[in-house]
């Protein structure tokens, strides 16, 4: 790729970059005004939920970009390889370091520490919070919702299925609705209730069926790999349906919801659908999300306040990925792209930083309001900097390696992509006729790219 083609595509990802960075924000607030700014987050969160919105937000994003990525890159194998080495240097960095540091007496690891083999097995596809597993750190929730995404994608995209965005966010949000008061929470088994030595088994159980899904979709081609990605997406289908660990029975069908409306936003950008269906789309999906955690919400009698935050967040979560689709060709700042760039760290690394300053008595003192906020900043830019730095020596390293991998495993030349995976103009057609329909198969060219939604 030209020097001149990655700066474009980078300035056109630029507003995506800074939602990242500024949901990021919201979340380090969300966590860290639990120790500092107590009455600014009481007086705030009588209305409105910033971690939630913040997580609300980096769904959309991953919805809008990760399908991109996929066909940009046109196989289900450099897919994966360009996924791995995105999410699991810098998450597996972070288990380590939450180790090291809960050792030290200065971190929590929950019940990994008194059972390690139940905690890695649901570490290793990023399926704990769907595997009655350990959230270390408490953030990585979100990740599991992430991969079921991927192994959605993966499954649709083997099968010629996956522009069919509209269809599979309305039917989650119709999900959330009609399922999320009947929903069981951790079907198969739950931590708390039963220790962990009870989950090896169904987290070795979920292993092999995703090892062995995920090896014959980027080992070999035709039906096999179908199977294979099909298999591996049911797996993840069935998991964050009926087996979820936190937070709520509905949140599961929200997400994919969330997540699949990006991609609906995606598809009338490139032209692939008409604006008019993608708008009315996403307020349904906007209003049936809504309405499924408002109502559920209050049959598991949730009180007033946590309805408001939940309908607010959904809805100011919309609103924000709307504002910056409506902006992305203006001009970004470049430090809020940058801190889209680190958003990942900045997710991953804020509540080791936040859990050091908990478990450091002398730092605790009746603060004013003045020195709350100074420690706050204080605290925000040891998050900051610790990130750039994890960002530059491990992420960035990490990702470029695996555009090397991904371009030395390729599949064979005589692959072809489905129909639906050509590229699509503003104008809905290929230009150039059936040529150059083929031609774009080929090359897969899609104007939008990146790392994903994943902060």
């Amino acid at each position: 790729m030209s020097a001149t083609t990655a700066t474009t595509r980078e300035s056109r990802l630029a507003w995506l970059d800074a939602l990242r960075g500024f949901a990021a924000l919201c979340v380090v607030f969300d966590h860290g005004s639990t120790l500092l700014l107590l009455p600014a987050r009481s007086f705030l969160y009588q209305w409105f939920n910033l971690g939630q919105y913040g997580v609300f937000v980096f769904f959309l994003v991953s919805g809008y970009i990760v399908p991109a990525s996929l066909e940009r890159k046109g196989s289900i194998r450099g897919f994966w390889i360009s996924r791995a080495f995105r999410l699991y240097p810098m998450f597996l960095l972070v288990l380590v370091l939450a180790g090291v540091l809960h050792i030290a007496g200065y971190a929590t690891v929950a019940n990994a520490s008194r059972h390690p083999a139940a905690a890695g097995l649901g570490w290793l596809f990023m399926m704990q919070n769907v595997t009655a597993g350990v959230n270390v750190p408490v953030t990585v929730w979100t990740l599991s919702y992430e991969m079921v995404f991927y192994l959605l994608l993966a499954g649709l995209y083997a099968w010629g299925v996956h522009r069919r965005s509209g269809w599979y966010a309305t039917a989650f949000a119709v999900a959330a609705v009609a399922l999320g008061g009947i929903l069981p929470m951790a079907l198969f088994g739950s931590w708390s209730r039963y220790g962990g030595s009870n989950q090896v088994p169904l987290n070795a159980t979920v292993d092999v069926l995703l090892l062995a899904g995920l090896g014959l979709a980027v080992a070999v081609r035709s039906w096999p790999a179908k199977a294979g990605a099909t298999l591996a997406a049911l797996v993840g289908l069935v998991l964050v349906m009926v087996n979820q660990t936190y937070p709520f029975p509905w949140s599961g069908s929200v997400i994919l919801a969330l997540m699949f409306t990006g991609t609906v936003i995606y598809r009338a950008e490139q032209g692939q659908i008409s604006r008019l269906a993608a708008t009315a789309i996403t307020l349904g999906v906007l209003a049936l999300t809504t309405f499924a955690g408002i109502w559920h919400g209050a049959q598991q009698h949730e009180d007033h306040n946590w309805q408001v935050q939940w309908a607010t967040s959904i809805l100011f979560a919309g609103v924000t990925f709307g504002i910056g689709l409506a902006l992305r060709r203006a001009r970004v700042p470049a430090w809020c792209a940058w801190l889209g760039m680190i958003s990942y760290s900045v997710y991953l690394l804020h509540p080791l930083v936040f859990d050091a300053y908990r478990d450091i008595p002398a730092l605790h003192h009746k603060h004013t309001m003045p020195n709350q906020v100074l420690f706050f900043a204080g605290l925000l830019a040891v998050i900051i900097g610790l990130s750039a730095l994890t960002y530059y020596c491990v992420e960035k390293p990490m990702q470029r390696l695996g555009r090397r991998v991904a371009a030395r495993f390729p599949y064979p030349a005589t692959e072809t992509v489905s129909a639906e995976s050509v590229s699509v103009p503003a104008s809905g057609a290929p230009a150039g006729g059936p040529a150059a329909a083929a031609r774009s198969a080929s090359s897969n060219t899609v104007v939008a790219g990146g790392s994903g939604g994943s902060p």
